[in-house]
């Protein structure tokens, strides 16, 4: 009988093309289907919690796998993975789990971190790390825009084709904040589920619209 396991996985998304695979396979997947095939000697399938667009990183992005036994600890399949695995993907934890588990259905919500730089300078670490905005941001405007968000909405308005149509584009948020450390805006977002490229477009709408209200106000 198979035996399921369980992965908390992070990766920096810079040099991979999304975590779904993808033909050229250079996909966070494909890496760490490659990697059960090199320690089982098996093609043995990853089915990850949600899909990470190309360049987004992940500090515990869920995943699971059928194995075909439980010939390893959860120790061993730690460390047998990060052995293969590319520098820029680390499994952080494994985990034995039931058949009834599933890392996509079985996920309660997800959350999306964005960082913004709002300063004439980015500095060469938070290159790739955060959107660099020159300008000032009003921290309150963006408070105020985001609470907008928050509820059960049709999001349809902010997704990206992905090539087919997305029959359901409801979606609920459960809360928005905005962090502000210097010139580094930190933005959280958490909900049941995301549409394709959907944080994005709500985060760059909120900047249009906090430039907008500021052009108001003056």
């Amino acid at each position: 009988m198979s035996q399921r396991l369980k992965l908390t996985v992070a990766y920096e998304g810079a040099a991979f093309a999304g975590w779904q695979s993808q033909a050229h396979r250079n996909a966070v997947q494909d890496k760490l289907e490659h990697a059960f095939q090199k320690i089982s000697g098996t093609r043995i399938r990853v089915h990850g919690a949600g899909r990470t667009d190309a360049g987004v990183h992940a500090l515990a992005q869920c995943a699971h796998v059928d194995l075909p036994d439980r010939r390893l600890s959860v120790q061993r399949w730690t460390d047998a993975l990060n052995a293969v695995l590319p520098r820029a993907i680390r499994v952080l934890r494994c985990q034995y789990v039931s058949q009834n588990f599933h890392a996509r259905f079985s996920a309660t919500g997800k959350l999306y971190r964005y960082r913004i730089w709002a300063a004439p300078i980015l500095p060469p670490l938070e290159l790739g790390r955060a959107w660099h905005i020159r300008a000032p941001l009003h921290v309150d405007l963006l408070k105020a825009a985001g609470e907008k968000f928050v509820g059960t909405h049709d999001f349809g308005a902010f997704a990206a084709n992905r090539g087919k149509k997305t029959n359901d584009t409801t979606r609920t948020i459960w809360s928005v904040r905005v962090r502000r450390s210097g010139p580094r805006v930190t933005i959280e977002i958490s909900g049941d589920g995301f549409l394709y490229k959907m944080v994005r477009l709500m985060v760059g709408a909120r900047l249009v619209l906090s430039k907008s209200l500021v052009l108001t106000l003056l």
